[in-house]
């Protein structure tokens, strides 16, 4: 079976790219939409555009390459922005990846793109392509978009970003361009990564673009006399009578999926010229069309002149009224599509045709578990579901479920408008893999995730390899339509919700802390939900501790009746006596076989959920740390874990809320602290700033996070007591030296004497958007740099204002704090501690 599994994964994987995510509800296409379906199928085009991060795509021009000139169009997305800030919650590194991986996906299901990776990690803001393509490994991120390239076949490549900027810019911007024309023609070479050319040909695209603009040139008037001899520009603000819909306003709507970034935006009409200057590749004759000269239709292909004759005169004919007269034309187009040899165009316009055809005939097919998940080996039932809505002749041949090897024999007619619907018992593979993130399953680097199998790499997501395959025979000829397995519930709000069908392990461990941070002999308590993942689960757990650390009892039995049953088992955990750290895992024992996984589940209204497998690791550490004070008030920004972490070391933090935000209830707390980006997000910030000022005034310590310089709710000169100036001042490596500039000053000193040890073993970033000016009021308490750069002193500094103390900080707190940075706790002790009556 195991082989079985295999063949069809590496099956699935060839086509794969040409969808747009799993476990969508299904599309249901107007007349309108199968017309323009119909164009694009006409036209055998294809583009790649190429950038760094989600959100770094021009959806503009992707809409109109996809929409407007019906082009094949894909995004290569380098990474998947693991590295960046989440403004909807509180997930980051991989799991923000995650997201964005899914916004991205969304975004292209709403502009006609397809969605491509590279295993490049986003480690975080680099200040130059030399840095990122030292931490990326250049050679096989070379690989990737190579592999890309053969894989999708552009005629056309089109850069976000130029490669040769003199601007200062993000490194991760600038190296997908350079890279991208590096790699334009090492596709073509046959001796440039020979072990790909078993699963796909060289291929050499024709032309290569930077899409240009007028703020890669400084400014409107300097791009306005710029020479564009040399460009093509094409007018993007087009409007699709067919869709309702100017292409800016599906870019728009497209960009918008990006919520994880702020980046909602508002659709414009109207024209919009895009620039795409021509880096590498045949000359153009003329400026207006990227594909000049290059053959995008159905006579590029070896006896595909005749397919292009009949689509032509099925679109000719079309009919909006009743779509399913153009079936029995498109079936035989279909049947001349399988009769060519094998190759790209074929993949591509077989799967087109085929969502053509089953939406003219209004065919609805689906399989529906009767759980969201399953362990391998375990029987599910499946509702299998068809109806063909239009009075064309439809036998329902069988039905196979894959990778089972096992069928159901049907041989039925679909009438018009009557639904066929079985109910279906199957028993899973024992083999049968988990449905988690590949990019997650091994250990990654700093700048690269792990991906052995060379099939999967540039995949958006896992391929699912429990799939049913629905038999037809229309209007005389065979046709198959593969559907995944999906689960869909009824919501008293959303109504139907589709998510998908995960392949999950027996049982989950997961530590409600990622971080226990120990100040003294005494032990802690280790909880560790025991979650089943099928009924009638039993087993053991224990703790996996480095040396010295000791665990009472060294084992806790678990008894799960039902599926999704929880049971916290707890652990007391004794640290050494001396300063250490360290990693505990808890592991989970069912007969021979040992869990180690936690389960996290994402949901979103904007993507599907997503259920996401990770080793449960908690960092441990024995440390020197005291606080001074008790009780925080929190005001959420974007989303961080801080009160998490401060909770952990012995504070009482409360979020706080609108109403409790007066200057009488404030009072109550030794520290308020703003959460990041606070003055970016929170509207009514405006209107509480004079309460929190008040209560600073009156003894309180308000410590401020990092806000970004643009989209501020109130003026700058507001945000602090004092005039400061917010930059974009960064300090992107995180070991750059951290001077002390005020050793006397109190943060540096009570209750935590910090020392060089403190800034040691800090993740991703020193800090971001730091303060360049500010009033003689501020003490500068810390200073440091990257490479070749000036200090940069404004990253935490201190004002006395009336009895209490103002702080604002651009050090990353929020990435130090939630992994136990040890050194990062007792500063910001320090910070809160401010306030503090009792310091000597």
């Amino acid at each position: 079976m195991k082989n079985n599994i295999k063949t069809f994964l590496f099956a699935l994987m060839a086509i794969l790219f040409l969808q747009n995510g799993f476990s969508q509800k299904p599309e249901k296409w107007t007349s309108a939409d199968i017309h323009h379906a119909m164009k694009k199928l006409n036209v055998l085009g294809s583009a790649l555009y190429v950038a760094a991060h989600p959100d770094d795509e021009n959806t503009r021009l992707i809409s109109h390459l996809s929409n407007g000139m019906y082009m094949n169009t894909a995004y290569l997305s380098l990474t998947r922005g693991d590295g960046g800030q989440n403004l909807i919650g509180t997930e980051i590194r991989e799991l923000l990846g995650l997201i964005r991986t899914q916004e991205l996906l969304a975004a292209r299901r709403t502009d006609g793109g397809r969605q491509m990776f590279s295993r490049a990690n986003d480690f975080g803001y680099s200040k130059n392509p030399e840095e990122t393509q030292r931490i990326w490994n250049k050679e096989e991120v070379m690989a990737d978009m190579v592999w890309a390239i053969r894989k999708w076949r552009p005629d056309v490549i089109v850069n976000r970003f130029n490669h040769e900027t003199k601007r200062r810019t993000h490194g991760h911007h600038s190296s997908s361009a350079q890279l991208s024309v590096q790699v334009f023609d090492m596709a073509a070479d046959p001796n440039v990564f020979p072990e790909q050319l078993k699963y796909v040909d060289v291929w050499q695209p024709k032309r290569l673009f930077f899409n240009t603009s007028w703020w890669f040139y400084g400014s409107r008037d300097k791009f306005a006399e710029a020479d564009k001899s040399n460009m093509v520009v094409v007018d993007a603000g087009m409007y699709y009578p067919l869709k309702g819909k100017s292409n800016n306003e599906i870019a728009a709507e497209s960009r918008s999926m990006h919520k994880s970034q702020g980046f909602g935006s508002i659709g414009t009409r109207g024209g919009q010229l895009e620039y795409l200057d021509l880096v590498k590749g045949d000359k153009l004759s003329g400026n207006d069309n990227p594909f000049e000269g290059i053959n995008t239709n159905w006579t590029r292909v070896k006896g595909g002149e005749q397919i292009g004759m009949l689509l032509n005169k099925t679109l000719k004919n079309f009919n909006y009224e009743d779509p399913s007269l153009s079936v029995p034309s498109l079936m035989k187009a279909y049947t001349l599509i399988q009769n060519l040899e094998e190759g790209y165009w074929k993949k591509i316009k077989s799967a087109e045709i085929k969502k053509i055809i089953t939406a003219c005939l209004g065919l609805f097919v689906e399989a529906v578990a009767d759980d969201y998940s399953a362990t391998p080996g375990q029987q599910v039932e499946l509702a299998i579901e068809a109806i063909n809505r239009s009075s064309v002749e439809c036998r329902f041949l069988s039905v196979e479920y894959i990778p089972m090897g096992q069928d159901s024999v049907l041989n039925v007619v679909l009438e018009n408008n009557e639904v066929l619907k079985f109910w279906q018992k199957l028993d899973l593979p024992a083999d049968l893999p988990y449905t988690n993130p590949y990019w997650l399953n091994d250990q990654s680097e700093l700048g690269m995730y792990t991906v052995n199998d060379q099939q999967l790499r540039g995949l958006p997501e896992t391929p699912r390899a429990f799939k049913v395959k629905f038999n037809f025979l229309i209007a005389g000829e065979a046709i198959s339509i593969e559907k995944e397995v999906i689960h869909k519930h009824d919501d008293d709000v959303k109504g139907e919700v589709y998510q998908p069908f995960e392949v999950m392990p027996s049982v989950f461990v997961n530590l409600q802390s990622e971080v226990m941070l120990f100040t003294s002999d005494k032990p802690q308590d280790v909880n560790v939900v025991v979650k089943s993942g099928a009924p009638n689960i039993s087993g053991n757990a224990t703790l996996a501790r480095p040396q010295g650390w000791r665990i009472e009892p060294e084992f806790i039995d678990f008894n799960l009746k039902l599926k999704g049953e929880e049971q916290i088992v707890t652990f007391k955990l004794y640290p050494p006596a001396e300063a250490t750290e360290g990693k505990i895992s808890p592991i989970a024992t069912i007969g021979e076989e040992s869990y180690i996984r936690a389960l996290t589940t994402i949901e979103y209204d904007h993507f599907p959920t997503q259920s996401v497998l990770q080793n449960a690791v908690a960092k441990v550490a024995k440390m020197d740390l005291k606080i001074a004070g008790n009780r925080i008030g929190y005001i959420m920004g974007a989303g961080d874990k801080i009160p998490e972490s401060l909770r952990q070391i012995g504070y009482r933090v409360d979020i706080l809320e609108d109403h409790q935000l007066t200057v009488a209830s404030l009072k109550q707390y030794d520290a308020v602290i703003l959460g990041v980006r606070a003055y970016n997000v929170l509207d009514r910030m405006k209107f509480h700033q004079s309460k929190l000022l008040k209560y600073v005034e009156q003894g309180g310590t308000m410590i401020v996070q990092y806000n970004t310089n643009r989209g501020l709710v109130l003026p700058m000169e507001e945000i602090a007591p004092f005039s400061l100036n917010i930059s974009r001042d960064r300090v992107t490596v995180e070991e750059a030296e951290v001077r002390i500039l005020a050793p006397d000053h109190a943060v540096m000193n009570y209750p935590n004497k910090i020392t060089q040890k403190d800034f040691e073993g800090w993740v991703q970033e020193r800090g971001l958007y730091f303060p360049n000016e500010w009033a003689d009021e501020f003490t500068p308490i810390l200073s440091s740099n990257d490479s070749g750069e000036p200090a940069r002193d404004g990253g935490l500094l201190v004002a006395k204002y009336g009895e209490g103390y103002y702080v604002y900080t651009g050090y990353s707190w929020f990435r130090e704090l939630p992994p136990g940075v040890t050194g990062a706790y007792r500063i910001f002790a320090n910070l809160i501690g401010l306030g503090n009556r009792e310091r000597p």
